[in-house]
């Protein structure tokens, strides 16, 4: 079947080991020059178009690697540059561009802001002011080099103008019309350039396709891809949406485009062309494999799959693909020498994915008889996975069926409990927090790494760890603010410590993805039914409490964000695994209630994250998520205070979740979004504590006094000083020990003088 072809949509971008990350670090830091930092990323990127080529995928996607973030890439090609990084047009060079991302000691960075439903950030662009030009043509430059340098006739990837749009800032809804048209030129423009160079195939991402859009907005996007077809008519053009089915697929399927990129791991698009069809005159770009998952494909119930497609599409013309971009998964799988051998059989990492792909399209070229090696061997080595120790756990799984509402409600309402914790623990008007990590610094990561090599004893790396907090509590004290943290210095990571100390769960040496910028996380494996071994935190908030007469805070991960920061395995439905973590939750915070701990802080950052795009699914989320954080924190005393803290999303669609949570004490991100997260609270009347983050810690930049007061000053208009805490953005691991200092610093002196205004005042 020479009409079935195989296709990428994007590779991670950081490197088999980071190199990616450490490029960037070292320009960031003035240990590389711009032309290295260059040298080096082209490396990579060329690296990874000939791993694809040689893995043996027909379309190749060229313009999907980035020095910062994709949305950011579209940002910088049009010339949108918000005012306050002077920016005087043409190309915007690398210190802009990092500007915009990072900040600079006079000017904030843009605000950062979760892809879709997924863990990636991006930089969310500002229209305001804005003249929009194409600057350059990056995905032009791409191609050309990859097709002079390499060989390859790759398919330029764009981000397409209603996604970009959609996402940005800037403009009053009811101008969009008005804003779309500013682009389409430019767009127009860019896809005339291609046609001119004999580019054939060329992806637009529209993941935005797969929300609730309005039909007026659907009937802009056809006319917008009207006149990309009109002014580019030799260019095929592959109309990609990801995460999600088509939300208007009859209407969206008679766009004029060549191909249509549907999501047949998440969402309805199969019973979709079942029911309604697809078009004689367009090609299926097929997502067969899951692109944001780590779980090896069974390729004969896929191969099964494709079939049915197949006989769905009259024109029997198919692109077989991953659902999403594999910018959401690690690269390889390969360096994985530590993993238990049997949980390593069950992965499939990046280069795997394609691998599966490149089979899948030989076997419905070919026939399925062609493949029959290579499906006995995958059979096989999904049996050896299914025996994984813990895979199946009945003593977990008859406690989660056991549990009813009751399990998931605090013995006193907010309003009665809280009082009894004011009485306990005492803290003045506007206390001051962090949120809980304190900075991981390049001798705390050796000394882990010495340690797990075994260089070091473990008693000399317990040593090492009460130095570090014994250190920062000291800090605290000095610094004065009233509710300590120990720091997390044991801790990698928010969510692969649990992973490393519960049940059910493995992790990867070299499992990176990309988070932000050059943040990358390690998320967990989640291979079998998960259980409660021993306690994981209790020891270090002991000592560090130990140390201090003020309350310092335990610190656990939640069970919403231990999830969708993990690679879950889909044979259990989430919302079992989702409580099955709550349960040990809940006896990790009693063990720490028990031990002396007054203040618990259960962190949710990604339980916005989660939220379905398709608004039908919503409410059965966030019911099964807000039950899921009752259950890990209700079983507490009334005294004992639960905070919880969420960043980096949008709230304003969750908020009766937020509230639901029946957390004492909330703290959420504000400073990076320029305090637009407050206008949730100013339309509705919260009745908890509440700590809005005050400044941005992902910035190096260190903020003044007076800009944490007019952040702190802003917040107080809408929520009533006596339920107002002050604390930063986020955690502080990333950050120096410099940077974090001066930070808190201005960040007391701020809080002490809006108290003594308040207190003033209240005389």
């Amino acid at each position: 079947m020479t009409n079935v072809i195989s296709s990428n949509l994007g590779y991670p971008r950081i490197g088999k080991k980071r190199e990616w990350k450490r490029a960037l670090e070292g320009y960031w830091n003035k240990q590389l020059s711009e032309k290295e930092l260059l040298e080096k990323t082209d490396a990579i990127r060329f690296a990874n178009l000939k791993k694809q080529k040689e893995i043996g995928i027909d379309l190749v996607p060229v313009g999907d690697f980035t020095l910062y973030d994709h949305v950011l890439d579209t940002s910088a090609m049009f010339g949108v540059v918000p005012d306050r990084f002077n920016y005087d047009g043409g190309k915007v060079n690398l210190e802009t561009y990092f500007a915009i991302a990072r900040g600079t000691e006079n000017a904030v960075a843009s605000e950062l802001t979760k892809w879709f439903n997924t863990n990636y950030h991006y930089i969310v662009p500002e229209l305001e002011n804005v003249t929009p030009t194409l600057t350059e043509n990056p995905p032009l430059k791409f191609y050309k080099e990859a097709k002079e340098k390499l060989g390859i006739d790759g398919k330029p990837v764009i981000l397409g103008p209603i996604t970009y749009l959609k996402l940005s800032k800037g403009y009053e809804e009811n101008d969009f019309s008005n804003v779309l048209q500013r682009f389409i030129p430019l767009y127009v423009q860019l896809l005339k350039e291609l046609e001119q160079a004999g580019v054939s195939w060329v992806q637009i991402d529209e993941p935005i396709l797969g929300t609730n859009l309005s039909k007026e907005v659907i009937q802009k996007a056809k006319q917008v891809y009207e006149q990309f077809h009109n002014a580019a008519p030799k260019l095929k053009l592959i109309l990609q949406t990801y995460f999600e089915h088509i939300i208007h697929y009859e209407e969206i399927i008679e766009f004029p485009v060549q191909a249509i990129g549907l999501d047949f791991v998440h969402g309805e698009s199969l019973e979709l062309i079942k029911q309604f069809g697809f078009p004689e005159d367009k090609v299926l770009a097929a997502g067969i494999i899951n692109g944001r998952n780590v779980w090896k494909a069974d390729l004969e119930a896929k191969t099964d799959l494709l079939e049915t497609i197949y006989q769905t599409v009259k024109n029997k013309q198919i692109i077989i693909q991953p659902s999403s971009s594999l910018l959401h998964v690690p690269v390889t799988k390969e360096s994985e020498a530590q993993l238990d051998s049997n949980v390593k059989n069950g992965l499939s990492f990046a280069n795997e994915k394609l691998d599966e792909i490149v089979t899948l399209t030989k076997g419905l070229q070919t026939g399925k008889q062609t493949i029959v090696q290579e499906l006995a061997r995958n059979n096989k080595e999904l049996e050896q996975f299914n025996h994984s120790t813990h895979r199946n756990n009945e003593i977990v799984r008859k406690e989660v069926e056991a549990l009813g509402i009751t399990d998931a409600q605090r013995s006193l309402p907010f309003a009665e409990r809280i009082q009894k914790q004011h009485e306990v623990l005492q803290l003045p008007l506007l206390p001051t927090t962090t949120i809980g990590s304190l900075p991981q610094t390049q001798e705390v990561r050796k000394t882990r790494t010495k340690w797990r090599q075994g260089t070091i004893t473990e008693a000399e790396y317990e040593q090492f760890i009460r130095d570090n907090i014994t250190k920062w509590i000291h800090i605290q004290e000095k610094i004065g603010l009233d509710v300590l943290v120990h720091g997390e210095f044991e801790r990698t990571d928010m969510v692969e410590y649990f992973g490393e100390k519960l049940n059910g769960f493995g992790v990867t040496e070299f499992g990176w993805v990309q988070s932000y910028g050059s943040r990358c996380v390690k998320p967990p494996l989640i291979f079998g039914d998960v259980s409660f071994d021993t306690a994981m935190t209790v020891k270090e908030s002991i000592f560090a409490q130990s140390l201090t007469d003020k309350p310092v805070k335990g610190m656990l991960t939640g069970p919403v964000t231990i999830l969708n920061w993990s690679f879950v395995h889909d044979d259990v439905p989430r919302e079992t695994v989702q409580n099955q973590i709550a349960l040990a939750l809940r006896k990790e915070i009693k063990a720490l209630e028990t031990s002396g701990i007054k203040i618990i802080q259960v962190d949710e950052p990604a339980l916005r994250e989660g939220l379905p795009l398709d608004e039908k699914k919503q409410k059965a989320y966030l019911d099964a998520a807000v039950y899921a954080f009752r259950l890990a924190t209700s079983s507490v005393q009334v005294q004992t205070q639960i905070h919880t803290h969420m960043c980096y999303s949008e709230f304003q669609k969750i908020y009766d979740a937020i509230d639901g949570l029946d957390a004492d004490v909330i703290s959420i991100e504000t400073s990076r979004s320029h305090g637009e997260i407050i206008s949730a609270f100013e339309e509705n009347t919260y009745e908890k504590e509440i700590g809005l983050g005050v400044y941005d810690i992902h910035s190096p930049r260190v903020p003044d006094k007076n800009e944490i007061k007019q952040n702190i000053s802003r917040a107080l208009k809408t929520i009533p000083t006596e339920q107002f805490w002050i604390n930063p953005d986020c955690g502080l691991k990333t950050r120096s020990e410099d940077e974090t200092v001066g930070a808190l610093k201005a960040m007391i002196h701020a809080a002490r003088e809006i108290r003594e205004e308040q207190l003033t005042f209240q005389k």
